[in-house]
């Protein structure tokens, strides 16, 4: 690193030299401690790695894409066509986001991602912020999941009228894609790729073919609202927010991904465009086939545009067989993701170990601890009646998915600011900086989006998490 060691490293030398000389030192060769500073924990990434760009790219945009899509143009109808704009703005700052975590992969392509940077930074709490964070929004997220691919399930198959049938249901959204992952990543990268592939056919289908549909009158005003654009803008950017969180799923499975150094850059970028351009024109191509006035009130709005696009009433099956294949698809990347942060953290020290142990290279206690949690969230669901207390609970991901972008950020400007050469290249410092601000910028636009009362549940929920931080570093000081 430029300058010479740091105070860090520093302490870190006088304290292993104090280790050896100490009486207690045979004690600590016979239980040896995990790394006490982030960079002795950077050295090489997992090895095994199945991902290929391709699929790498498919977990991005599956994962990105959920079951979200089939409501958003309904949901941001109302602000008019101006939250196209918004649209247009937060695809530029999630395209930086996904390009600071390809420079970053590149530097430490490590599986756990956000962690992983937040750590070598930052050190040891900032790391387990950002993994605990994280790991909160996978496995309540995928509850989330379950619930709504239920809905969808019920267009089909008449389930919703029994609470015993729809949790059986909600269960098999959510068990079916752990098995694929306890069964290797192999096959969760074939899962992923066929779903993602499956989905965006009648996806692509509305987007493209509803724009020979088109028909500007349509369209409604611009700022329906009537109190000015910028607020219908931001208005309606608080609902589009959280249709890019995803992300960083290349990242976080760096350890599994071939040549990550290139190919979770690539696998970024390409999968944050390919869901930008499928958000951007399916909601363009819904809002140009059903009237606006129709659009706002709509509960199924690409089933509208299908219907209108082709005449009868089959639209509304055919999405519901679309949604499920996304949540699907969605579901079986989150649980593979659901398990990666804990994963890394627990081969440092910061998580408990069960999180670390392997089997066909999938942390297998980090897949089944997730599900499980995520079920008991379901059934609770379900069988109490309790979705306001449930939508709390979805609506604080919000927040603590943004957690793990700030801390990621704030390292690549870490070490930009410190200009190490050895993190950095000094001849892209201009652009690299404007990126990472860029990216910190569109991370904290993600919290402010969230809403007071989740941002403030979150905090508490965050915070949780300093007890169990509390236990495993005194574990290891033992």
């Amino acid at each position: 690193m430029n300058g010479g060691s740091t105070e860090h490293e520093q302490d870190h030398e006088r304290r292993t030299a104090l280790m050896q000389t100490s009486p207690a030192a045979p004690r600590q060769a016979t239980r040896p401690s995990p790394p006490e500073t982030p960079e002795a924990v950077t050295a090489t990434p997992r090895k095994g790695g199945r991902f290929g760009l391709p699929t790498a790219t498919a977990l991005v945009m599956g994962n990105i894409i959920g079951g979200g899509i089939f409501m958003i143009p309904a949901a941001v109808a109302p602000y008019g066509t101006v939250s196209l704009v918004s649209f247009v703005v937060l695809t530029v700052g999630a395209i930086a986001l996904a390009l600071v975590f390809g420079q970053l992969a590149r530097r430490n392509p490590r599986t756990g991602g956000p962690y992983v940077y937040a750590r070598e930074a930052f050190g040891d709490f900032a790391g387990f912020l950002s993994a605990w964070s994280y790991w909160i929004t996978t496995w309540v997220s995928n509850a989330a999941l379950a619930v709504a691919a239920v809905g969808y399930l019920d267009v089909l198959l008449p389930v919703g009228h029994s609470i015993g049938l729809s949790i059986a249901a909600a269960m098999a959204f959510q068990w079916l894609p752990a098995l694929a992952n306890l069964a290797g990543t192999r096959y969760v990268g074939a899962v992923q790729l066929v779903s993602t592939v499956l989905k965006f056919i009648p996806l692509l289908l509305v987007a493209v073919g509803g724009l020979g549909f088109f028909d500007a009158r349509n369209l409604g005003p611009f700022d329906a609202t009537g109190h000015g654009w910028a607020g219908g803008m931001t208005a309606a950017a608080a609902i589009l927010l959280f249709s890019y969180l995803g992300v960083e799923s290349a990242a976080m499975s760096a350890g599994q991904v071939r040549d990550p150094e290139r190919n979770v850059g690539r696998a970024s970028v390409l999968g944050t465009a390919g869901a930008a351009v499928v958000y951007l024109l399916g909601t363009l191509a819904v809002f140009g086939t059903v009237a606006h006035d129709r659009l706002i009130h709509s509960t199924a709005p690409f089933s509208d545009a299908v219907d209108a696009m082709f005449g009868g009433t089959w639209g509304g099956t055919a999405i519901a067989v679309a949604a499920l294949v996304s949540m699907t698809g969605a579901l079986n990347g989150w649980t593979l993701l659901a398990a990666q942060a804990p994963y890394a953290a627990a081969k440092d020290g910061l998580f408990p170990a069960a999180f670390a142990k392997e089997r066909r290279g999938v942390p297998v206690f980090g897949v089944v601890t997730s599900v499980a949690l995520a079920s008991v969230l379901t059934i609770l669901n379900f069988a109490t009646g309790a979705k306001g207390a449930f939508n709390i609970l979805v609506l604080v991901t919000t927040f603590t998915a943004t957690v793990p972008y700030l801390l990621s950020t704030a390292a690549q400007l870490y070490w930009l600011v410190r200009g190490m050469s050895d993190k950095v290249s000094g001849g892209r410092l201009a652009r690299d900086a404007v990126l990472g601000l860029g990216a910190f910028g569109f991370s904290l636009w993600l919290v402010a989006g969230a809403g007071y009362a989740a941002v403030y549940q979150g905090v508490l929920f965050l915070f949780a998490g300093i007890l169990v931080y509390v236990w495993m570093a005194a574990r290891r000081r033992d």
